[in-house]
């Protein structure tokens, strides 16, 4: 099942390796703009937000997979599907598509961490506004993600 689109871009001719296709370290540069934009235009973390509480999200980890191989002409799209949410970490499922064709190129899956900065960093609970905007994000699909698993990330009981 798609999930929400979050982003979209044209494959820069210098993330073309000598196999005339997109080096995989761009993958990865596609998907973590993907989650920029998710945080700017669909969960309210936008440059406002992060000026005014010092909070953002922090990568803690994230899988790859590389399913098919993207050429030079190419433009991108990535879509959001939230895994699971608790009260300061975020489970996101992405899916990159090249337009025009249905199969998912790349599948990434992250954990993702609320936590403030400044002078006195540390973990922070999302606000209600956010979390109402990742559970109306969530209920919109994306619990359905078919992404390939590595091992297992999951919202641990702490």
């Amino acid at each position: 099942m798609a999930g929400t689109p979050i982003y979209r871009t044209a494959v820069a001719p210098e993330w073309i390796d000598f196999n005339n296709h997109v080096r995989d370290a761009y993958y990865a540069v596609v998907l973590s703009l993907a989650t920029d934009a998710l945080m700017d235009h669909h969960l309210g973390l936008d440059p406002e937000y992060r000026a005014r509480t010092q909070c953002t999200l922090y990568s803690m980890e994230m899988h790859i997979h590389w399913l098919h191989e993207v050429k030079a002409d190419a433009e991108l799209l990535v879509d959001a599907h939230i895994l699971a949410v608790d009260s300061k970490r975020l489970h996101l499922g992405l899916d990159m598509r090249v337009v025009g064709r249905p199969e998912v190129v790349a599948a990434a899956e992250y954990m993702l961490l609320h936590y403030r900065q400044g002078d006195h960093p540390g973990v922070a609970s999302f606000p209600p506004e956010v979390l109402s905007k990742i559970h109306a994000l969530q209920a919109a699909g994306g619990a359905e993600w078919a992404g390939p698993r590595s091992r297992a990330l999951t919202l641990a009981k702490r």
